[in-house]
């Protein structure tokens, strides 16, 4: 009777330990990635003007988005580990899309509203 009690203990213990995840943790919160890829669209953004061929200009881009990376102390394996997470966690990362677009969306209005403030 006491083994049977122990053996079904057990296996309860071993099934409740297999079915527990553990919780994945973002590289970047959503903050950080949030400011991160606005910081990289308006970057974007800025070299596409620029009267360079698209080669050119991506070669001027990629220090420079490595430059904001490291002055927001964020290093290239951070980004690639963040982007691996939110990519299997979609809602959040539409989220984090929709609070960018959002953000550059009231920065364009902003500029269309007082295009030189100087004036």
């Amino acid at each position: 009777m006491y083994t049977r009690f122990l053996t079904c203990l057990f296996l309860l213990a071993s099934l409740f330990s297999c079915t527990k995840e553990k919780k994945e943790v973002a590289a970047l919160d959503k903050d950080q990635m949030t400011n991160l890829l606005i910081d990289i669209y308006l970057a974007e953004a800025r070299t596409s003007l620029l009267p360079l061929s698209k080669d050119s200009a991506y070669r001027l881009f990629l220090p420079y988005q490595d430059s904001l990376m490291r002055s927001n102390g964020i290093a290239d394996s951070t980004l690639r580990k963040a982007y691996g997470y939110y990519l299997q966690h979609p809602t959040e990362l539409e989220a984090i899309y929709d609070a960018v677009i959002d953000s550059l969306s009231l920065r364009e209005q902003r500029i269309r509203e007082d295009p030189e403030p100087g004036e």
